[in-house]
């Protein structure tokens, strides 16, 4: 077990979540004080790499929503920062380790698409990584998967499904599409953007897809939601910061968070075609 791991369980006197949530740039108030069990800087945690990113705070907090217990990763790693990519899996399998069964992640992203403006949510339903960088690359990790793992699912359509419908329920509007990743921290040029609309991009980020990668490496069922900062570069005429990111994103928080906190009221875990 990761030393990470061993700690988390030791400060959590060994109680375990069932869900694990990573909150993207911009997103900061997940759960409410009454909720929250304890709080783990990354600093603690060995190997955690520390963001360095405004808008991610770096700490594990770990409560309970509905009856759930949730930990919930307040702020990410990212390639661009110069982290090793392998060191971008110590996270999520810590994740793994400590006992989550299902992994909620959030973004910021850019649209691709002019029928998913900028204040959107998208449910991703499958990835391209056009990052240049794997985190499995080395020595595979037998422990936790095979050298090939297969990634046809790599977004879980049961649990996708599931979201799709609570959304719809509750009326939020919810569109799906595909995530592209590059590794920044330069936003993308209008002949990327082109590319990637060409080959059947719906949104493009700098992150998701490591996490997706390693999560799917350990069996780690996985779904993902894009919050629409921005329409990416030459689909208007704003030139890109992060911080329309952070504004956008913060201006969506209630959206998103609302969504993913009624989706653990209702998700059902127990997909039949798993066991087939």
């Amino acid at each position: 077990m990761l030393q990470s791991s061993k700690i988390f369980l030791e400060k959590t006197e060994e109680k375990k979540p069932s869900i694990g949530v990573i909150l993207g740039s911009g997103l900061t108030k997940f759960f409410e004080e009454k909720d929250i069990i304890i709080t783990i800087p990354y600093n603690d945690l060995p190997g955690f790499p520390q963001p360095t990113v405004k808008g991610h705070s770096g700490k594990l907090i770990f409560g309970s929503i509905n009856n759930y217990n949730v930990v919930c990763m307040y702020g990410r790693s990212h390639i661009y920062e110069g982290h090793d990519p392998q060191t971008l899996a110590i996270p999520i399998r810590t994740l793994k380790e400590v006992g989550c069964d299902l992994l909620i992640i959030t973004n910021a992203a850019g649209s691709l698409n002019s029928e998913i403006p900028p204040g959107s949510l998208m449910n991703i339903t499958d990835h391209i990584n056009w990052s240049g960088f794997n985190p499995l690359i080395g020595d595979n990790k037998e422990n936790f998967g095979p050298r090939f793992n297969d990634m046809s699912n790599a977004y879980d359509k049961y649990y996708r499904q599931q979201l799709s419908e609570l959304a719809q329920s509750i009326n939020q509007k919810l569109f799906e599409g595909v995530y592209c990743m590059y590794s920044g921290p330069s936003f993308e040029t209008p002949a990327e953007i082109n590319a990637l609309k060409t080959i059947g991009g719906d949104a493009v980020g700098m992150s998701t897809v490591p996490e997706v990668i390693v999560a799917n490496h350990c069996s780690l069922p996985t779904i993902a939601i894009s919050i629409i900062t921005n329409y990416a570069a030459g689909l208007s005429n704003t030139p890109l910061s992060h911080k329309e990111t952070l504004e956008q994103a913060a201006l969506a928080e209630n959206n998103i968070l609302s969504l993913i906190k009624n989706f653990i009221k209702v998700v059902k875990f127990d997909d039949p075609s798993r066991n087939n």
